[in-house]
């Protein structure tokens, strides 16, 4: 855990500082066959060709927030509703303990720059990682809906922007996002 210091950037774009570690720390480890196949998936997993590698979550108490990161190192599950996998399916033969070692200082980095550049140049980074524009999403609101459309970009905070099939631009603060 750590506390949020005057200045700091918005809380949630936290979840990008961590993908954007998570990404380099797993391109670090796997092959370059598959390293160079990573996409980051707003706001919280990084991909494989479509299949799950890893997730994080965000929560705040106060001035705390805790990260959490859950990534697949040895085994991955079997899901009915997305495909996963695992580091060492990948061919990367690197233990957990050392997996996160790598992984924290990646973060600690990561952290360093958010604070003294900002969001702006960590969203440049998660979008030079991420799936292409116009990538199709499926995206399930806290509250129920569910609506479709091409990835656009990220907005200035770090929010997903949606572009309906009407052509009008949504902005997605919070949501389950599958890719299409």
């Amino acid at each position: 855990m750590f506390a949020l210091q005057p200045g700091d950037p918005p809380a949630p774009t936290l979840a990008l500082v961590a993908a954007v570690a998570l990404h380099d720390s797993m391109r670090r480890v796997l092959p370059a066959n598959a390293a160079t196949k990573l996409q980051l998936k707003w706001p919280n997993d990084v991909l494989i060709d479509g299949a799950k590698l890893s997730g994080i979550l965000l929560e705040r108490t106060g001035d705390w927030i805790v990260l959490g990161i859950g990534v697949n190192v040895a085994s991955h599950p079997e899901l009915a509703d997305r495909a996963t996998t695992s580091l060492h399916a990948l061919g990367a033969t690197i233990d957990a303990e050392a997996f996160l070692e790598t992984l924290a200082e990646r973060v600690a980095d990561g952290i360093r720059h958010w604070r003294e550049h900002g969001i702006p140049a960590v969203t440049a980074i998660w979008l030079s990682h991420a799936h292409p524009a116009g990538t199709w999403l499926s995206v399930h609101l806290p509250d129920g809906e569910r609506i479709e459309g091409a990835f656009e970009t990220l907005d200035r905070d770090g929010a997903l922007v949606l572009r309906l099939a009407s052509g009008a631009a949504r902005v997605i603060h919070a949501g389950d996002v599958f890719l299409i």
